[in-house]
């Protein structure tokens, strides 16, 4: 090389990579929940039954509109109680698998969550093929979870084989949001090869890094798909039991958003 080539190539670096920052982001999936009636089916499936799932969990999920319709621009995801069900409870989990995953980018979702002792909303992710073995060895990232019985706490945290909540070791942060349940409020994360960054209202509050070790530790680099769902009691939502004069209680989402990369500046 030169010494006019290299000269322009360091000339020119800054600039390249602060144009590259400021490329737009491309909105590369999205739902806004315009239409009444039920879910999308082109976007969203369900997981169905009640066995539990994995957590000793209460409800029977079902594709009803009772527990899953779309009211004046919001999806709402209802549990309730119903004592013709064995465990007394049906609610609903929408899940993209199949219709939608992604590997990296910044995943936003707008939400209103449910309150009352028992209720365990979600807004998370799975492995779409499980390319290193069922769960945890293919991660999870939990976008936003939220249990009744500690309100306002709202929690992000991931799971992989070395680091998950069955042998005590999972990995994530909190934050205080005493309006979860009257207000609506994005809860998103930046999922690049290097990290993952949990943002609140685009206030970041917890970083997960990229050990670089093996997949163990990062198991974060093929594609996922996005779950919503509300569950009554299990392992964590019924610590302190299930309130049984609560029901309904539904999680309200304004929109499901997937980009290629952050935002800059937060613009939408």
């Amino acid at each position: 090389m030169n010494k006019l080539n290299l000269f322009l190539l360091i000339f020119l670096c800054p600039f390249l990579v602060i144009a590259q920052q400021m490329t737009p982001s491309k909105l590369i999936w999205s739902d806004e929940f315009e239409k009444d009636g039920p879910p999308n089916p082109s976007n969203w499936s369900y997981d169905l039954g009640d066995h539990g799932w994995g957590n000793n969990e209460l409800q029977y999920y079902t594709s009803d509109q009772k527990n899953a319709r779309i009211e004046n621009g919001i999806l709402i995801i209802e549990a309730k109680a119903d004592p013709t069900k064995p465990k007394g409870y049906t609610s609903a989990r929408l899940v993209t698998k199949g219709k939608g995953a992604w590997t990296y980018g910044y995943f936003e979702i707008k939400a209103k969550l449910p309150e009352g002792i028992g209720t365990w909303p979600a807004i998370w992710m799975l492995s779409e093929t499980n390319p290193y073995g069922g769960w945890p060895k293919s991660g999870e990232i939990d976008i936003m979870e939220h249990v009744g019985f500690d309100p306002a706490i709202v929690h992000g945290t991931v799971h992989t084989e070395a680091f998950n909540h069955s042998i005590g070791t999972d990995v994530g942060d909190v934050k205080s949001i005493p309006d979860f349940n009257t207000e609506f409020h994005t809860y998103a994360i930046d999922w690049q090869a290097e990290k993952i960054d949990f943002y609140i209202d685009n206030t970041l509050y917890f970083t997960f890094g990229n050990s670089g070790k093996n997949s163990s530790e990062w198991p974060f680099d093929h594609p996922f798909h996005l779950i919503l769902n509300v569950a009554v009691g299990g392992n964590w939502g019924g610590q302190k039991g299930v309130d049984p004069n609560i029901w309904p209680q539904r999680m309200e989402i304004d929109y499901v958003r997937v980009f290629d990369k952050k935002p800059v500046n937060d613009v939408r």
